[in-house]
């Protein structure tokens, strides 16, 4: 029996306790750049998003865009420069498109080096479109060695491209993705998409369980699949 006041060894550091200390870690950070911007983080963009749509602004002849706005090879500055380095880019990021953007214009802190913009009122998205073009073309953040950086944007249209919150937001990350595939440093706006009928990839009980939910929703079955197609590839980072 162990002596009464003799100390319990202390237990030794697995490599799950560095894998909850990390994400404590990186929780912490991303705690420090969202207090320092007071930006609507996480789920908020959709929320207001989906609460926008089912408003009168289509009847009322409003425009409402969104656009996701990326920073272009961001993982080198925590490489580089470290965390710190990498958190006060991130703020300057954030300062830099809230200072740039009129008044009335949304910002949301999305994750990561990604950030969401809700434009909603008179402008045209073709304003829209070239004032987000200046902002990107100004972008004058710049890591501590005195190097410019670049942000890659997306845009997507209420009621043009998509009525429904997701597919919306799918369009606008589809046009992000073209920019970034295009070469980075640009704004593309979404676009009309090539459709193709469905395969025979799925069972005859997927399919009846498909036609029920878009009946249920009242949603095209097409765009159910699309909204399920990119959640996968974005688990995937595709």
């Amino acid at each position: 029996m162990a002596k009464k006041n003799e100390e319990t060894p202390a237990r030794p550091i697995t490599v799950e306790d560095h894998i909850e200390l990390g994400k404590k870690h990186a929780q912490k950070k991303r705690t420090a750049v969202n207090d320092a911007l007071q930006f609507p983080v996480g789920d908020q963009f959709e929320k207001d998003l989906t609460e926008i749509l089912d408003s009168d602004c289509e009847a009322n002849g409003e425009t409402v865009v969104i656009a996701l706005i990326d920073f272009d090879n961001f993982m080198h500055i925590n490489t580089d420069f470290g965390p710190d380095a990498g958190d006060r880019v991130l703020i300057d990021t954030g300062n830099y498109i809230r200072d740039h953007l009129p008044k009335g214009a949304k910002v949301y802190r999305i994750g990561g080096d990604e950030f969401g913009v809700i434009f909603k009122g008179d402008t045209e998205r073709e304003e829209i479109f070239l004032l987000l073009n200046d902002l990107r073309n100004g972008f004058d953040v710049k890591t501590p060695d005195g190097a410019d950086q670049s942000v890659t944007i997306g845009m997507a249209t209420a009621f043009v491209d998509a009525s429904r919150c997701a597919e919306l937001i799918r369009k606008a990350d589809g046009a992000l993705y073209r920019a970034k595939t295009g070469g980075r440093n640009r704004v593309a706006m979404a676009k009309e998409e090539k459709m193709i009928p469905k395969t025979s990839h799925y069972t005859q009980d997927q399919l009846q369980r498909l036609a029920k939910l878009s009946k249920r929703e009242g949603t095209g079955e097409a765009i159910l699949l699309r909204e399920a197609l990119d959640m996968l590839l974005k688990k995937y980072d595709i």
